[in-house]
C-alpha cells in the first residue's frame, strides 16, 4: 500500500508503524506530518495531524505505538514532545518540551508501551530512556552518553517484551542492550559491522509474536538503507 504524496494512503518519508490488537496499521507518516491508519489489508481508514505544535499537529512525528486499549502514541520529534490520542486521532493529552530534565526531551525518537500501559521513550539526543505513566507521569529514566553498560550513543528504537524487558538500540554504538523495567542492566549484543550478530546503525525494534518471541532489528548500513539486520530470540542468540 502506499506511493509518494500527500493525499489519503499516501507517504513522503513513513519513518515507523504500530499495530493494534485488531490489526490496524498505524504510520508515522514524517513529513507529511500526520499519522495515517489503515486496516490489516491496507485499506485507508483516517489519517490526523499537520505541522505545527498545537494540540495534534506535529513537527515531524517519528515513533508511534498503540496499547491495549487503543490509545496511539506519538514521538513528536522537533516539538520535543509526547502526544496522546483515541484510535481514531482524537487528542487526549501530551507531555515534555525541549531540554534535559525530568520529562523534557530533545528529539525524542522511539516510543513503546509495556502490558501495563507504561510508556517507554528513547530520549536521543540526550542518550538515555525515559519512562511514563499512559497519562504522562514521570516514573524514572537511566542512561548517558558513552560505550558502556547503560550508557547510549543516541538510542533511536526502543521495545519491550511480555515480561516488561526493555531492549534498546543503541545505534551509534552499533548494540543491543536489555534492562529490566526499572532500567536495571542485563545484557548486551552486538557491534558495528555487516556480518552475523553485528549492525550498521541499529535503529527501529519491533517484538514479533508467532510462536517463538523474536526482536526484529532494522538499521541503516554503509552499503544499504532501510535493510533488515536480522532477527534474535530474547536472550540475544
Amino acid at each position: 500500500m502506499g506511493s509518494y504524496g500527500s493525499g489519503d494512503g499516501q507517504f513522503n518519508y513513513p519513518r515507523t508503524v504500530a499495530v493494534d490488537r485488531r490489526g490496524n496499521v498505524y504510520v508515522a507518516d514524517f513529513h507529511n506530518n500526520c499519522i495515517q491508519k489503515f486496516s490489516a489489508t491496507g485499506v485507508f481508514i483516517t489519517k490526523w495531524g499537520s505541522y505545527g505544535s498545537g494540540d495534534g499537529q506535529f513537527n515531524n512525528p517519528w515513533g508511534v505505538a498503540v496499547d491495549s486499549r487503543g490509545n496511539v502514541y506519538v514521538a513528536d520529534f522537533y516539538n520535543d514532545r509526547i502526544q496522546k490520542f483515541s484510535a481514531s486521532g482524537v487528542f487526549i493529552t501530551q507531555w515534555g518540551n525541549g531540554g534535559s530534565g525530568d520529562g523534557q526531551f530533545i528529539n525524542p525518537w522511539g516510543i513503546t508501551v509495556d502490558i501495563n500501559g507504561n510508556i517507554y521513550v528513547a530520549d536521543t539526543e540526550n542518550s538515555r530512556i525515559q519512562k511514563f505513566s499512559d497519562s504522562g507521569i514521570y516514573i524514572t529514566k537511566w542512561g548517558s552518553l558513552g560505550s558502556g553498560d547503560s550508557q547510549f550513543d543516541h538510542p533511536y528504537g526502543v521495545a519491550v517484551d511480555s515480561s516488561g524487558n526493555v531492549y534498546v538500540a543503541d545505534t551509534y554504538n552499533g548494540r543491543i542492550q536489555k534492562f529490566n523495567a526499572s532500567g536495571g542492566f542485563i545484557t548486551k549484543w552486538g557491534n558495528g559491522g555487516s556480518n552475523d550478530g553485528q549492525f550498521g546503525y541499529p535503529q527501529e525494534l519491533l517484538w514479533i509474536v508467532v510462536g517463538m518471541s523474536m526482536l526484529l532489528i532494522r538499521g541503516i548500513a554503509a552499503s544499504r538503507s532501510s535493510v533488515i539486520r536480522g532477527i534474535y530470540n530474547k536472550m540475544g542468540k
